[in-house]
């Protein structure tokens, strides 16, 4: 089993890495097909289905998808351009991907919300379609978003997630019982498996860069968020609070009155931050989702910003080693909310900031999967309940305490030599039966939990 470093950490867009980036990459992959067609296009359809069509709205997954089929791609995601080429598109009712010219796309008519039942795949479904002058389709593809940007059709998924194609890594750990195995045959650490496995598919230069990359949007993103003011869109009229917050712990600095559990707002400062820019669609990395992406760079930032002796010349190892645990989660189980609810989201993301943070820190690989377990098993049984469908709440504040768990779970890790009763595997196992066993409205579809019970107008 391998998953690169670069499929568990990619740069995209807000508010969501299944309801955003999923069905922009979705579009992406339906348009290289129909590039490839002998049939000749006059218009095109799509319909999201289940999760996507309950929080589509709040997701900005129509618009998403629409700016797919334009041509967008969440990499290189240009929201200037993006909002002219949406005008556009209202405005003509056409569409002009880039290769098969103006075909018709009516965002009232052609953009469709089926709230029916879900399609037999994935809770997150939806199917595109290419139409000819009588409005015959000719050309029609199911896709599923299964968390974290990943995108598979139905007959992909139907055929199981196979692992990356290519040659064979040195390291193909599909368990953590088996990562530890090799691990200790082999004398090496988590992260140095990890980048030999990486290292099969590209250069050392390309690696590095890639990571580092990586850490610079992350950075970029706390910094962006610690600065912006305002009102967050969607309706719900969440006041931004990253920045009092940061100005705040600023101007308490060297009065000596600082309680010790201040650290914590520290943390949750840097995940609130991240989380306040990707509910504003800014540009961020999932890690391993959107709606989770603030936890790993706050614990990251935590630990360069206020542990002595951190340097970010090790941020490759920190990344690497949580991008092993992130492949873990997602091969046993899940990264989708709308598959596990948010014990798969911020649990994960919990569990890889932890074990990349115990390893920056001196721990033993055992120490290290000791660390991700005890993260993720306090956040096993966690809805995903979003209020108005919007990333907003409780997914900012919960980012941030996901960061507090992380750091502690680590810490608790290093008091210990890595012995201890519940693996990482059950844990994950436990995390895959539970979200198979929760009901659906508590699973993104906002129509459980939080979502009902707190007004969103």
């Amino acid at each position: 089993m391998f998953l690169s470093v670069f499929d568990m950490f990619k740069v995209g867009i807000g508010p969501s890495s299944s309801h955003t980036m999923g069905p922009m990459v979705a579009a992406a992959r339906f348009l290289a097909t129909l590039r490839s067609s002998p049939f000749h296009a006059h218009g095109l359809r799509a319909s999201l289905h289940g999760s996507l069509a309950f929080t589509g709205v709040g997701h900005a997954t129509d618009r998403a998808t629409i700016l797919g089929l334009a041509g967008f791609e969440p990499a290189t995601y240009d929201n200037d351009k993006a909002e002219a080429a949406l005008a556009e598109i209202h405005r003509t009712r056409t569409i002009t991907p880039p290769g098969l010219g103006t075909l018709v796309f009516d965002p009232k008519t052609d953009m469709i919300f089926d709230f029916g039942p879900s399609l037999p795949g994935h809770a997150n479904g939806m199917i595109l379609r290419a139409l000819d002058a009588q409005g015959d389709v000719i050309l029609e593809e199911t896709y599923y978003s299964i968390g974290g940007g990943f995108v598979l059709t139905a007959t992909e998924l139907a055929q199981g997630e196979a692992a990356k194609s290519g040659p064979a890594v040195p390291y193909p750990f599909e368990t953590a019982e088996q990562m530890l195995e090799m691990a200790r045959k082999s004398g090496l650490s988590i992260a140095e498996m990890k980048r030999a496995n990486e290292l099969v598919f590209r250069s050392k230069a390309e690696l590095d860069q890639g990571i580092a990359r990586l850490w610079d949007v992350m950075d970029a993103c706390i910094e962006r968020g610690m600065k912006g003011e305002g009102i967050l869109p969607g309706g719900l009229k969440v006041r931004r609070r990253a920045k009092g917050i940061h100005d705040a712990l600023l101007a308490e600095r060297g009065l000596n009155m600082t309680a010790p559990h201040t650290i914590n707002d520290w943390m949750s400062l840097y995940a609130m931050a991240v989380n306040e820019e990707n509910a504003a669609g800014g540009q961020v990395v999932t890690a391993p989702t959107n709606g989770a992406a603030g936890v790993l760079p706050a614990v990251i930032r935590y630990w360069l910003d206020h542990v002595p002796g951190a340097s970010r010349a090790r941020i490759g190892e920190f990344l690497l080693t949580a991008a092993a645990i992130g492949g873990l989660c997602k091969h046993n189980a899940s990264i989708s909310g709308a598959e596990c609810g948010c014990q798969a989201e911020v649990g994960s993301a919990a569990a890889m900031s932890a074990a990349g943070l115990c390893a920056v820190l001196g721990g033993t690989p055992m120490q290290v999967e000791n660390a991700a377990e005890i993260a993720l098993e306090h956040h096993l049984g966690m809805t995903c309940d979003p209020v108005k469908g919007l990333v907003q709440v409780p997914c900012i504040e919960r980012n941030g305490l996901g960061a507090i768990k992380a750091v502690s779970a680590a810490s608790l890790a290093m008091r210990g030599d890595g012995v201890h009763l519940v693996s990482l595997d059950a844990c994950i196992e436990t995390m895959r039966q539970t979200g198979h066993d929760m009901h659906e409205k508590y699973k993104e579809t906002s129509l459980g939990g939080l979502a009902v019970n707190v007004p969103n107008c």
